[in-house]
């Protein structure tokens, strides 16, 4: 497909999503929240993420869940991934070996293509998914202790479309040579300290925090009645589809309040191609001018997408 081609349909619906054109054009009304059921007890939570050239970041997600396993809940992790990329693929083989009580891993390959367009992987969990709940995630946010648990209260009795954790605590934007990001050149589990972290506040459903009822999930998939968004393109692109996703859903998703979830912020963009290199280059310089600033000014700017 000719660039123009693709630019003129992901702007198209990046229009669409701001409101201007009703989602029922695509999809059929979501029922209301009285008509799903409200489960309670141990609920069956799906994590789902994608890894491409993000091993050493991954690394830190799936630790977390090794050193601060669920109690009250079950957990699926979802990891969407290339065979070609070696070093993600040497690390899932390495936690597959890892028993986690409450804890089930579910290592998914996909070819690239399908991969770098991130709606892919997650239409195919929700349409598939067992699970209660299905939290879309990045592979650089973790849960520290008593995330998981706090997530299975959070959610008791709800029957909401979509949720979202209100509060992440986010390191500075580090860069490759970075300790946190080099001691996971290997696979390993490993663990953060937090008070490197700050926090930080979402008002919206946003990438890695979407955390869609199972039984909305399997009605209308992620963004499955935009065909757009399910075709393999030939490298990584930006989200543009989390926004489509609240926009067919008629909700901006209700805040739950969650402790423990942790964001490693890394100023290389590794998933994306050498060309796409200049904004690296700009978030270089720029956490090197005002790192806790910049930092502050992306997240904002990233709620507000």
């Amino acid at each position: 497909m000719p660039s123009w081609t693709h630019s003129l349909r992901e702007n198209f619906y990046r229009f669409a999503a701001s409101g201007w054109i009703s989602p029922q054009w695509f999809q059929k009304p979501v029922p209301p929240d009285s008509a799903r059921e409200g489960k309670t007890g141990r609920l069956r939570i799906e994590i789902v993420s994608h890894c491409w050239q993000y091993a050493h970041l991954q690394a830190y997600q799936l630790s977390s869940l090794v050193l601060h396993p669920p109690k009250d809940c079950d957990v699926q992790m979802t990891v969407f991934y290339s065979p070609e990329d070696i070093r993600t693929k040497r690390l899932l083989e390495f936690f597959s070996n890892q028993c986690v009580e409450n804890v089930t891993w579910n290592w998914w390959a996909l070819e690239k293509g399908r991969l770098f367009r991130r709606a892919i992987g997650r239409n195919l969990a929700a349409l598939n998914t067992k699970a209660d709940w299905i939290w879309f995630n990045d592979c650089d946010q973790l849960f520290h202790a008593g995330c998981l648990d706090a997530v299975n209260e959070q959610l008791q009795g709800r029957s909401d479309a979509l949720c979202f954790p209100t509060k992440v605590s986010c390191t500075r934007l580090l860069e490759d040579d970075d300790a946190v990001l080099t001691a996971t050149s290997s696979p390993a589990v490993v663990d953060i300290d937090p008070t490197q972290f700050e926090s930080l506040t979402h008002s919206r459903a946003i990438g890695a925090l979407q955390i869609l009822h199972g039984d909305v999930a399997r009605q209308f998939g992620y963004c499955n009645a935009i065909r757009f968004y399910q075709e393999p393109v030939e490298r990584w692109h930006k989200c543009y589809e989390d926004r489509a996703l609240r926009w067919l859903l008629g909700t901006q998703g209700t805040p739950i309040d969650v402790p423990g979830i942790y964001r490693i912020e890394h100023v290389s963009k590794g998933r994306y191609a050498e060309k796409d290199g200049q904004p690296n280059l700009l978030r270089r310089v720029a956490a090197k001018i005002a790192p806790r600033d910049i930092h502050r000014i992306g997240k904002q700017n990233r709620d507000a997408a």
